[in-house]
């Protein structure tokens, strides 16, 4: 079985077992699932990598940390697998920006929005199973409140040849 679908199972398996998400924290459960939160991405430009309003904290658009963002362009250079661990990776730097902007991914209440984008050739049709690298990711770390109203949507090329770029809205708690 490829990673690609036992990644898909796990996530319906942390899923499934309530008991367990209300007692481990994001980061158990990120760690029990075989991730390791990279250190988060610094702005290459004129913008920052979060926004906080109130309790809302908006996401700009993320590539992967560390300078590892998967490159290339899906239906061309890369198939729906690498793209499915590409958008991981994202999640991962997002993951690792929340944490940082807040001291603690316990603090989120529920993941808004994601709006992931694909690099990918025209006649591409795949997207949202790439996306769900990332969707996958956060419904891993926070169960059902990492669940988001979503877009999966296709671009001509990204920044840097990367292949999938994701922004997102959070709500933390009081």
């Amino acid at each position: 079985m490829n990673k690609f679908l036992l990644a898909g199972m796990l996530t319906i398996n942390l899923a499934i077992s309530g008991s367990a998400l209300a007692s481990d924290t994001p980061e158990e459960r990120i760690k029990a699932a075989g991730f390791t939160l990279p250190e988060p991405v610094k702005p290459i430009a004129n913008y920052v990598t979060w926004r906080r309003s109130g309790t809302t904290l908006y996401l700009s658009g993320h590539g992967a940390c560390e300078g590892k963002s998967v490159l290339g362009k899906l239906g061309d250079t890369l198939n729906v697998e690498q793209g499915y661990e590409a958008a991981q990776r994202v999640g991962l730097c997002a993951l690792a920006t929340i944490k940082s902007a807040v001291g603690d991914l316990s603090k989120v209440k529920q993941v808004l929005q994601i709006n992931g984008m694909v690099a990918a050739v025209p006649t591409f049709k795949d997207h949202s199973k790439v996306i769900n690298g990332f969707s996958d990711l956060f419904v891993t770390a926070f169960g059902d409140d990492g669940k988001a109203a979503r877009a999966a949507v296709g671009m001509s090329g990204l920044p840097g040849n990367m292949s999938v770029e994701v922004s997102a809205v959070i709500e933390l708690k009081d």
